[in-house]
């Protein structure tokens, strides 16, 4: 964003906030309440004990007025004149449609949170005490102000968030809060300065032969005094690593691109691929204290959409090689934006790279994610998809919206630039396909709806200022004239019909090049949920448990979703850890299914990794950071090296996916056995899989054919891979035995230690270790035990508690206990 010098002066402390108009709450005190800056005006009536704790039973509901009300930020500073030329009030993010006065006069307004603003105080900021006002419109009557004023754009969700360049999903989405904020939400201070500054700098790469190439692109401001005028030409220091180079702008002139040559510079790879050097970047005036700094990786990057004899491809490739995309879905970690901290983004990424992933897509109705988000993917190695912020929406292209829409392309695809890890521009998330399905044409008419964005503006801006990375125009699409943008013979493709109609089963109806969104739904961890939910009794359809299921009929779904697969849950325990356990089971159906089919399929992007509040969703990853089963399944499925048994020409077949970069021949062991572990056939396969390569091997028809579906399974056992198991029947038809699981508990120097053996067939097993202490976390879960076989679970815990609490029959959870009660009752959705 702006590149400020040593001379910027923070102006962070003193703020109050105050209501100025809007269905203010009787009795409430609103007048100069303490105010945190960076943050927002629902975190600071928090803060001073106005408004109760917002994810908290429905209190969305009664605080809806905060969305509707015009607030007003005030503080005072002193202010000493420095010598230098200019002063300029710099606010690198006002959310969202703000007026700033400084000492009662407006010296400028905003419309949009995804950029900076720049305002010259000459003339306005005076010696000593000086008042500076920041007052926003209400965002939800602005929003409605705009579709009444300039027409209604269809959009989902109740506010029309596509009237403002807002994050879309602060205004409540199928997972998250309706908490339309408003507030200063990244720094604002003052920056003195003379001569000349930075105001952009865009450091390209790219690799000839053993050297890397920065191209530095630099942008620079002068004054505008006579004393710079006469300075004339400047001259431009920059260093790559331990490379500099120079360049003069003349006194007509405000831009140079500088190339560095770093010879036999070590290449950036994603994980998995290579390691992730980093080369430090400087760029300097000579005579100023202007300074940029940043990182670079040097690699060439690619999506390749070509033709193929299936249609075509979406192959995402690093220095030359094919990246096999194991990704999930980014939404904004908090529903609170300034409430996140870089150990919440270090966490968030543990979870993901723990999990195998190797691509985050940055979904378009969030935000452009923080610094601290795009160099922790630029260290560990995982790419970024980013998407433009359009979302399940259409746009108007009148000036009023597209003058915004330009200059915040252009500041972001400026600011992340220099981050190796972003891969790819996407323009947005289903308009098109919106435009093409949802009935949209007919309510536009002949109105443009955002199409210009995506297929002119948009790809313009990339190839004008990053003709390194590729640009997609929307997720999913086709990359095919007259094709559906959801086709999954091209491009990409997002399979909701699964989940919202259609059985999990349903995925394997797909062969998708690449699916950029899929995924089913499941609830937090038990502590997540019970803590903002207080319905007594507990129940799946109470009044705050569907406060806390965004989705439409969700928990209808869940039920339904389970059908066939899962025994109806006797208790809202059960309930709780069936609905986990068939998200696990879902994705880990879908993911293995996807990958079998490489390289046809060339990745698969989970919805989603994370959450915003504790909500029933989509997420592998809780809001209070507690994996839930379905995190576990999605390691294993997304494991570098997978084994899995598919259906294959009538019979079953061992699919083994290898991407590492060493090729695999060994002796694959496949049999199918008795619960009671006794084996009834077997077969000896060899087996070569290609690195980066996948195989498939048939089973014979007598290893495949079951004799009694509900008490045999067939494991599959691979040097090197995680073992297959292909089950004959579902859990609500086999035969498992609820009492398989023997466990002990025993205390460790960092914890617990839980020691699982099965005495039958024992499938997923899981530990709940929210229930014993909420700060826990335990390192396997999801573990299929065949007979006398054991598993280690260590907890990672500091409470002070009875280890048997860890064998509980409420925390030490298995798909068989949930036959337990298959017959003895109704069943909590039968009552």
């Amino acid at each position: 964003m702006s590149f400020l010098s040593r001379s910027f002066t923070s102006l962070h402390d003193g703020w109050t906030v105050t209501a100025l108009a809007g269905p203010t709450p009787d009795g409430l005190d609103l007048r100069a309440v303490p105010a945190v800056v960076p943050g927002c005006v629902h975190t600071d009536l928090l803060r001073a004990g106005l408004i109760d704790e917002p994810f908290d039973g429905d209190n969305e509901s009664l605080q809806q007025w905060i969305g509707s009300t015009t607030w007003r930020y005030s503080t005072t500073f002193d202010w000493t004149d420095d010598g230098n030329v200019r002063h300029d009030l710099v606010a690198l993010g006002l959310d969202t449609v703000a007026t700033i006065e400084l000492n009662g006069t407006v010296i400028g307004s905003t419309q949009n949170q995804h950029r900076s603003y720049r305002f010259d105080l000459r003339g306005v900021v005076r010696e000593g005490a000086n008042e500076l006002a920041v007052t926003f419109e209400a965002p939800v009557v602005e929003a409605e102000r705009r579709d009444a004023e300039h027409g209604a754009w269809p959009h989902v969700n109740h506010h029309p968030f596509n009237q403002l360049r807002k994050s879309a999903s602060n205004f409540g989405w199928d997972w998250g809060i309706d908490v339309a904020t408003s507030g200063i939400w990244q720094p604002i201070g003052i920056e003195s300065w003379s001569g000349a500054r930075i105001s952009a700098v865009r450091p390209l790469v790219d690799v000839d032969g053993t050297d890397g190439v920065a191209t530095v692109h630099v942008a620079v401001e002068r004054d505008g005094s006579q004393d710079a005028a006469r300075s004339g030409a400047l001259t431009l220091a920059v260093r790559a690593g331990d490379e500099a180079a120079e360049a003069r702008i003349a006194a007509d002139e405000t831009e140079a691109s500088i190339v560095v040559r770093v010879p036999d510079a070590r290449l950036w790879w994603p994980i998995g691929h290579g390691d992730q050097p980093l080369y430090p970047v400087t760029v300097a005036i000579d005579g100023t204290p202007a300074e940029w700094r940043g990182r670079i990786g040097f690699r060439t990057i690619e999506v390749d959409t070509g033709a193929d004899a299936s249609g075509n491809r979406f192959v995402v490739r690093v220095n030359g090689e094919d990246v096999l995309i194991r990704g999930v879905n980014w939404i904004p970690d908090h529903a609170f934006i300034t409430e996140m901290t870089r150990d919440r983004y270090v966490s968030r990424f543990a979870d993901a790279v723990e999990a195998n992933v190797n691509l985050l897509r940055v979904w378009g109705g969030g935000i452009y994610e923080s610094e601290d988000f795009y160099e922790l993917a630029d260290e560990l190695g995982v790419l970024v998809w980013q998407d433009f912020l359009f979302a399940c929406a259409a746009y108007s292209e009148d000036d009023w919206l597209a003058v915004e829409v330009e200059a915040e392309a252009r500041e972001q695809i400026t600011r992340l630039s220099q981050h190796a890890s972003l891969a790819i521009w996407n323009g947005n998330n289903e308009n098109i396909w919106g435009y093409v399905e949802w009935g949209w044409r007919r309510t536009l008419g002949e109105r443009a709806w955002g199409d210009g964005y995506y297929r002119h503006l948009l790809p313009g801006l990339v190839a004008e200022l990053d003709p390194t990375r590729s640009y997609s125009p929307a997720s999913p699409f086709s990359f095919v004239d007259y094709a559906h943008p959801n086709d999954e013979r091209n491009g990409t493709m997002h399979i909701w019909d699964v989940w919202n109609e259609r059985d999990y089963s349903a995925y394997r109806d797909y062969a998708p090049r690449f699916v950029s969104e899929f995924g089913f739904q499941g609830p937090p961890a038990w502590t997540t949920l019970t803590d903002v939910v207080h319905d007594a009794p507990l129940d799946p359809y109470g009044e705050q448990m569907l406060v806390h299921q965004k989705a439409e009929a969700g928990n209808l779904k869940l039920e339904r979703g389970m059908a066939g697969h899962l025994p109806v849950p006797a208790t809202i325990e059960d309930w709780h850890w069936a609905t986990q356990l068939n998200q696990a089971q879902a994705i880990r159906f879908g993911v293995e299914h996807f990958r079998s089919l490489t390289p046809h399929n060339t990745g698969t992007v989970l919805w989603q990794l994370n959450d915003d509040w504790p909500v029933v969703s989509w997420a592998a990853v809780d809001f209070n950071g507690h994996r839930k089963p379905l995190w576990f399944a999605m390691r294993d499925a997304y494991a570098p090296r997978l084994a899995t048994i598919q259906p294959r020409n009538g019979g079953l077949a061992l699919v083994l996916v290898n991407d590492t970069a060493d090729a695999v021949a060994t002796t694959a062991r496949v049999s199918r056995l008795a619960f009671d572990g006794t084996v009834l056939v077997e077969q000896d396969i060899d087996v070569r899989v290609d690195a980066r390569g996948a195989a498939t091997f048939e089973l014979a028809a007598d290893l495949a054919g079951f004799g009694d579906p509900a008490r045999e399974l067939i494991a599959a056992i691979v040097d090197g891979f995680p073992r297959a198991i292909w089950n004959g029947a579902e859990v609500v038809d086999q035969k498992l035995d609820p009492a398989a699981l023997e466990a002990s508990a025993t205390r460790t120097e960092g914890g617990y230690r839980v020691v699982v053996t099965a005495h039958s067939y024992l499938r997923e097993v899981f530990l709940a270790v929210d229930r014993v202490d909420c700060d826990a976390s335990v390192d396997a879960g999801l573990v299929t035990l065949l007979p006398g076989e054991s598993v280690t679970l260590d907890v990672a815990s500091s409470s002070d508690v009875d280890p048997a609490a860890f064998t509980d029959a409420l925390v030490l959870r298995s798909a068989n206990d949930l036959l337990s009660t298959k017959t003895e009752s109704p069943g909590i959705l039968e009552q």
